[in-house]
């Protein structure tokens, strides 16, 4: 099983988004019972409020819905439960190491690390753009799926 921890600074926006996308990509593809996905913060500042009112409004209208999903910090114990913990840009993975400690196992990274084009996506928090922020994560999601498929991490039924 591939446990992924997707992680952003308040887990309202970004995080909870890329959970959410991720979810439905695996269930699209039949590969669900292969991973378990999460997604936390790395403030306290939302902890226990329900996502965004506009990643809310930009997942329901994809038809994803995420519900239940209130945030959560992550904690240091979390390396050693998740695989992969993702961050959204280079504060977060900053962030993320201050939390977690040393990276010894390369567990860390930012989701857009696995497309043709790494960079940081940008927080609608700040810039009202969740149609951006979507897109991005999207194609990480997208792009690091295939990578987990590439490498031999997640079995594909071929039928």
């Amino acid at each position: 099983m591939v446990k992924i921890m997707f992680v952003c600074h308040g887990n309202i926006c970004r995080s909870p988004m890329a959970e959410f996308i991720m979810k439905d990509l695996v269930r699209k593809k039949n590969t669900e019972h292969q991973f378990f996905i999460a997604s936390s913060a790395t403030s306290t500042e939302e902890l226990g409020n329900p996502v965004h009112r506009g990643t809310y409004k930009k997942l329901k209208e994809a038809g994803i819905t995420p519900e239940g999903k209130y945030a959560v910090r992550l904690k240091r114990g979390d390396y050693h439960k998740y695989d992969y913990i993702l961050g959204m840009d280079s504060r977060n993975l900053k962030n993320m190491q201050y939390i977690l400690g040393d990276d010894d196992d390369r567990k860390l990274g930012r989701l857009l690390d696995y497309t043709d084009q790494p960079r940081d996506i940008a927080d609608p928090w700040y810039t009202g753009n969740f149609d951006i922020t979507y897109q991005d994560i999207v194609e990480g999601c997208n792009a690091f799926y295939h990578y987990l498929v590439k490498e031999g991490k997640v079995i594909e039924d071929k039928k």
